[in-house]
């Protein structure tokens, strides 16, 4: 089995940063290649997935500000709608025939 140092595929930057051109579609050398390729993309889904995990716990005391607020708006508009309905008086129903189920048009 070649290693991956070993393979003109790989290109190592002055940073030694390591950049795959091998193709799991077009130009692998042994089957071995497959298995890394997937885990090298496997390496590469995590990373971007605790990235967003960072991001996410970094927007946390914002999100939790901004629900207070959303939450305390609400409270405000159903605390100012509330001259309209008296709370000691049932909500009005609908007159509905009884027969058909219909409401009978306004007089």
């Amino acid at each position: 089995m070649i290693q991956c140092s070993q393979c003109e595929l790989l290109e190592i930057g002055p940073d030694r940063r390591r950049t795959f051109k091998c193709d799991p579609f077009s130009n692998i050398k042994e089957p071995e290649c497959i298995a890394k390729w997937q885990l090298i993309r496997l390496d590469m889904l995590l990373a971007g997935y605790a990235g967003m995990l960072r991001m996410q716990k970094e927007m946390e005391p914002l999100q939790r500000k901004m629900m207070k607020f959303v939450e305390r708006e609400m409270n405000d508009i159903d605390e100012s709608d509330k001259w309209k309905v008296d709370e000691n008086e049932p909500p009005p129903e609908p007159e509905e025939d009884k027969e058909s189920g219909k409401e009978e048009p306004g007089i």
